[in-house]
């Protein structure tokens, strides 16, 4: 039996653990050697030996048997599938999931900055990579990563990572320079998605800072004790959803929904027991502001009609998913593992069974596969219960 149990489920968040040399086959020549590589060469030690413990279940079905075992208790580059993308095939035969969406880790940080010619060489690099990783297994779902600072080149960016299959584009959930993300120098970029049927993403760390770092000063030092892709503490948890409600909220009270009624987001790994205040945040902000705001005047639906219309969002394993699909709907949540990053846990789909005990079949099934299948419109995949494979557990 697989870790699905039967269950249909498609993995709204799941990522790679990129080795040091991730973009060097796909970046321009000019640009490779500007890659930030401080970060990923301090991690050598550890990625040296991650790949020989790889190399090591290759050799011995042994080895493999007993990293099989523990598929949710090792995590990062020590887990299996973290950077081989055949080991990734195997993890999906062991979940049992019908497929699950892929981003990046690490390789953002070796591009992201004001140097334009480098963002966008680096995001192209990226989203080659991510596909190149999926491209054997149509269960991994590769993300784009498309910064929005320059329009024009956003919108190369996204037309040539959805040529290269990948399943969705994510964006910062930031403001772009000095322009607001619903700005009409943007409408091609989102014109694109919509036309294209591709969703956009946003995830945690696409927002910057969490947290003003004045609010750690307080000699009361803590560590990251989940050492994942992101520093979170528990005063970051706090913030982590300021930037996706914002930043969906002005796409939402700017009409950018009504300009392109086929557009479709989901906000990934930024928690989501905050929709549901969010919603009745977002209504009452367009009924106290629309006699001075005409663009608030021009919507056609109320606010929170355009999230249940467009949107969706993972919960943490752990938060309250019957309760908050009661209160604001069975259409607006996806289940999730964080694979193989350590904010997962150890049995996230334990955890979402204990909050679900007295919600609908109906309802399950929308939150474990049909809501991602969904959002992913065009790019989505099958519902239908997984065939046995040859590499299945049993």
């Amino acid at each position: 039996m697989t870790y699905a149990e039967g269950r249909t489920i498609l993995d709204a968040d799941s990522h790679v653990m990129e080795l040091a040399d991730f973009l060097d086959a796909f970046i321009e020549p000019t640009q490779r050697e500007r890659l930030r590589r401080g970060g990923m060469d301090a991690l050598a030690p550890v990625l040296d030996d991650a790949v020989a413990k790889a190399s090591s279940r290759r050799a011995d079905p042994s080895k493999a048997a007993i990293a099989e075992e523990r598929l949710l208790t090792d995590k990062g580059w020590s887990a299996m599938g973290g950077f081989d993308p055949v080991e990734r095939s195997r993890v999906l035969d062991l979940l049992g999931f019908q497929a699950q969406l892929v981003f990046a880790t690490f390789a953002t940080s070796m591009f992201t900055g004001r140097d334009l010619e480098r963002l966008y060489a680096g995001a192209s690099a990226q989203n080659r990579a991510m596909a190149a990783f999926c491209a054997e297994d149509p269960r991994l779902l590769a993300v784009a990563f498309v910064p929005l600072d320059d329009p024009t080149r956003a919108v190369g960016c996204a037309d040539e990572a959805i040529a290269a299959g990948c399943a969705a584009v994510m964006v910062p959930s930031t403001a772009p320079g000095e322009r607001a993300p619903t700005h009409p120098a943007l409408d091609d970029f989102w014109a694109l998605l919509a036309r294209s049927d591709i969703p956009f993403v946003l995830h945690v760390g696409g927002g910057g800072r969490l947290l003003d770092p004045a609010f750690h000063n307080n000699e009361m030092p803590v560590t990251d004790h989940l050492g994942g892709g992101e520093n979170v503490r528990s005063k970051d948890y706090l913030a982590i959803h300021h930037s996706p409600e914002v930043f969906l909220g002005a796409l939402i009270f700017d009409g950018l929904f009504d300009r392109h009624p086929g557009l479709r987001g989901g906000c990934i790994e930024q928690g989501a027991g905050w929709v549901v205040s969010w919603l009745h945040h977002l209504d009452y902000g367009q009924r106290a502001f629309k006699r001075t705001e005409e663009p608030l005047r021009k919507l056609a639906d109320r606010p929170s009609d355009y999230v249940r219309r467009h949107l969706k969002f993972t919960p943490f394993p752990g938060e309250p998913v019957g309760w908050m699909i009661e209160q604001a709907g069975a259409e607006l949540f996806m289940f999730s593992t964080d694979y193989p990053h350590p904010e997962g846990g150890k049995d996230p789909l334990a955890k979402f069974e204990a909050t679900l005990t007295d919600t609908s079949d109906s309802d399950r099934a929308s939150f474990y596969a049909g809501n991602l299948a969904t959002l992913l419109g065009a790019a989505s995949v099958s519902t239908a219960p997984l065939r046995s494979t040859a590499g299945a557990a049993s």
